[in-house]
């Protein structure tokens, strides 16, 4: 997947198309992540020992890795990323608008 757990990603399709939040959940069997305040969904919820009133509960939803877009810290854009490796080996990720290693 071109994105984890606490990157920054612009949503590309859907009720929230062009607002931005941070990644809080990855789900890579399924092909999906969960964005932080973005994609919320609501559920009629029954009173349980979670939830002693019961009533309304506001969540986000995963939403499909193709409709995200990483946001390069240094340019501020969405953007592809791509993998490179560095002198001592390591690989990392780049913004490959800008050149900027990401992450």
């Amino acid at each position: 997947m071109h994105v984890k757990k606490g990157d920054t990603v612009s949503i590309l399709t859907g009720r929230d198309r062009g607002k931005r939040g941070q990644v809080i959940r990855s789900i890579p069997k399924r092909d999906r992540v969960v964005v932080e305040k973005l994609n919320l969904m609501k559920r009629h919820q029954r009173p349980s020992a979670e939830y002693p009133e019961g009533g309304i509960v506001t969540s986000e939803a995963p939403i499909h890795v193709s409709n995200v877009m990483l946001v390069c810290g240094s340019c501020d854009r969405p953007t592809r990323a791509g993998k490179k490796f560095l002198e001592d080996g390591s690989k990392v990720r780049y913004c490959k608008r800008c050149g900027a290693t990401i992450g």
